[in-house]
């Protein structure tokens, strides 16, 4: 989830080409910033697995129904979570996304749900959009009409179809 965006009570953690990891001194919340502009549909950058795992963590984002992987270059796990994201983890083509226009400053957040079908740690949002959903715990509990507002990962379009559509047995 996103913090309030007054640099006064942030320090400096790590410097990357296009962003940074700032630290809020007052929570110790992390988050990334834009260090430069981005239009909608241009890639910030391109990211890979650092490893992967079978089970879902709070630093992992879902690829396939049991794969689940770290993000490589590591800093791009401080992208916190918003109803309204800014950018998109397109896990096919392993590259960032913008989804809205980014200016030098603004955090980049991301929708968890765009990624994850079932979260391993639920919590109850922050982000104070006016269109928030309040609990975040994966796209399988979110409907249809919901998740169709938002980019989503070909995995989750998938799972969505399957449950659009379940299988006679």
């Amino acid at each position: 989830m996103s913090f309030t965006n007054s640099n006064n009570n942030k320090e400096l953690v790590f410097k990357a080409p296009f962003a940074e990891v700032l630290k809020n001194t007052g929570t110790g919340q992390q988050q990334l910033s834009a260090t430069q502009s981005f239009s909608p549909g241009e890639t910030i950058c391109a990211f890979f697995a650092g490893s992967i795992s079978d089970t879902p963590t709070y630093l992992t984002v879902q690829t396939g129904e049991t794969t689940h992987i770290t993000l490589q270059p590591e800093f791009l796990q401080y992208i916190n979570h918003s109803c309204t994201p800014n950018v998109f983890f397109d896990t096919d083509a392993m590259a960032l996304v913008c989804l809205q226009p980014i200016e030098p400053g603004t955090e980049m957040t991301f929708f968890y749900p765009s990624t994850e079908w079932e979260m391993n740690q639920p919590f109850l949002c922050q982000c104070g959009t006016p269109n928030c959903l309040q609990i975040i715990q994966g796209a399988s509990f979110l409907s249809t009409e919901t998740l169709l507002q938002y980019r989503l990962t070909n995995f989750i379009q998938q799972k969505l179809h399957r449950k659009a559509k379940p299988e006679i047995a």
